[in-house]
C-alpha cells in the first residue's frame, strides 16, 4: 500500500471515529440537563421560598386567631370568680323607691332631674364618671333631687343574657335597704363589658353584703327577680315617650343615658348644664 493510500485511509478512520463521539457527547449533555437531580432541585427550589412564606403566613394567622379567641374568652369571663369592688358614698339623704324609679334628695330641692340608665351601658358609665361627684355635691347641698330610672335596654347584650334586668332589680332592692347610692356607684365602677358575662345574682348578693345588706329579703329578692317586671315595664313605657333622641337606621330611638328635667331633654354637651339647673 502506497503512502498516499495509507494517508487517505487514515483520514477516513479518524473521521469515522470522531463523528459518533461528537454526537454522543451532544446527546449526553442534553440528557444530563433533563435528568440532572441538581437541575431538578434548582427548578423546584425556585418555588421553595413562596411555599415557606405561605406556610409562615398561615401559622401567623392561626396564632392570631387563637390569641384573639383566647383574649375574647378571657374578656367574656372576666367577672367569673371575681368580686365587685365596693364604692362608698358618704351622703345622708332621703331615698325612696317608686316602682322602677329610685328618688334621691330633698323635696325642697330647686331642681329635679330624671336619669335613665342601664348598668351595662358604657355611655352611662362615662356619664357617671364625669358627673357623679357634681351630682352628689348638689344632692348634699339640697339644691338637686334625682330620679334614677333603672332600665334593661341592653338585656340581650350580656352573655348569658339578662344582666341588665338582674342588676336593675338588685339596685331597686338595695334602695329598699337604704343602700342604693353605694350599690349604684359600685356597679358602674365594676361594669362588665357588653357581650361578656355579667355579674351573677350571687355576686350581686355578695356586693349587698359588702355594703351591709344582710337581710334575707334582699337575697331572696335578687334570686327571685322581685322587680323584674317593673324594670321591663319601665323600659317599654319610656320607649313610647318623646325622649327619642338617638338615630338608629334612620329612625329616632331611645338611648341611655337620657337626662330630662320638667319633661324636657337636658343637653349634657353643655358643661354647665347642672349649674344652669340648680344655680
Amino acid at each position: 500500500m502506497g503512502g498516499a493510500e495509507r494517508s487517505a485511509r487514515k483520514r477516513r478512520q479518524n473521521q469515522t471515529t470522531s463523528g459518533p463521539v461528537a454526537k454522543s457527547g451532544s446527546a449526553a449533555k442534553s440528557g444530563s440537563a433533563a435528568k440532572s437531580p441538581v437541575a431538578a432541585a434548582r427548578k423546584t427550589g425556585g418555588n421553595r421560598n413562596p411555599m415557606i412564606v405561605g406556610a409562615l403566613v398561615v401559622v401567623i394567622i392561626a396564632a392570631a386567631v387563637i390569641g384573639g379567641v383566647s383574649y375574647t374568652n378571657s374578656k367574656k369571663s372576666a367577672t367569673e370568680g371575681a368580686t365587685i369592688a365596693v364604692k362608698s358614698v358618704d351622703l345622708s339623704l332621703p331615698v325612696t323607691r317608686d316602682g322602677a324609679v329610685v328618688v334621691v334628695g330633698k323635696d325642697s330641692a330647686k331642681a329635679t332631674i330624671d336619669v335613665y340608665e342601664d348598668f351595662l351601658c358604657p355611655a352611662c358609665r362615662s356619664f357617671e364618671e364625669s358627673y357623679a361627684t357634681q351630682i352628689e355635691n348638689k344632692l348634699n347641698d339640697g339644691t338637686l333631687k334625682v330620679r334614677y330610672h333603672m332600665l334593661n335596654m341592653l338585656n340581650d347584650r350580656s352573655d348569658p343574657a339578662g344582666y341588665s334586668t338582674d342588676s336593675a332589680n338588685a339596685a331597686l332592692l338595695a334602695a329598699d335597704e337604704g343602700k342604693f347610692l353605694a350599690f349604684h356607684k359600685s356597679l358602674f365602677g365594676s361594669q362588665p363589658e357588653e357581650g361578656a358575662r355579667g355579674w351573677t345574682k350571687d355576686q350581686l348578693i355578695e356586693l349587698g353584703k359588702s355594703l351591709g345588706i344582710t337581710s334575707q329579703t334582699f337575697a331572696d329578692g335578687v334570686r327571685a327577680g322581685r322587680y323584674d317586671k317593673e324594670v321591663s315595664d319601665a323600659f317599654q313605657q319610656v320607649r313610647g315617650t318623646d325622649y327619642l333622641q338617638q338615630e338608629y337606621n334612620g329612625q329616632k330611638a331611645f338611648g341611655t343615658p337620657t337626662l330630662a328635667s320638667n319633661n324636657k331633654i337636658i343637653d349634657t354637651s353643655d358643661p354647665n348644664w347642672l349649674t344652669a339647673l340648680t344655680g
